[in-house]
C-alpha cells in the first residue's frame, strides 16, 4: 500500500520520530488534478465578442438566405423588386 502512494517505511518512522518531538507539521497538497485557469477580463472580453461574432454570422445569414428567397419568388411572380411593398423588400 505504502509503495503504491510512494512512501517508505522510513518516511513512517521519520514522521513518528517528529511527531514526538512535536515538529511534525501539516503538509497541504496541490489539489488533485488540472490546476484551474484563471481568465483574465481581456480574455472574458475576447471569449464575449467570439460568441457574438457567431451569432451576427447566423443571423447575416438567415437574412442572405430570405433575400434570396425573396427574389426567387419577385422573379417567378414576374414583379419587379423595385415595385414590391417596403416590408417586402
Amino acid at each position: 500500500l505504502l509503495r503504491r502512494h510512494g512512501l517508505y517505511t522510513s518516511h513512517l518512522s521519520k514522521w513518528r520520530a517528529q511527531r514526538k518531538r512535536g515538529t511534525l507539521t501539516s503538509q497541504t497538497t496541490p489539489p488533485a488534478g488540472r490546476p484551474a485557469l484563471r481568465r483574465t477580463p481581456e480574455q472574458d472580453d475576447i471569449a464575449r465578442l467570439t460568441e457574438e461574432v457567431a451569432r451576427l454570422r447566423t443571423q447575416l445569414q438567415q437574412a442572405e438566405t430570405i433575400i434570396e428567397i425573396q427574389k426567387k419568388r419577385s422573379s417567378l411572380l414576374g414583379v419587379p423588386s423595385s415595385t414590391l411593398p417596403d416590408g417586402e423588400r
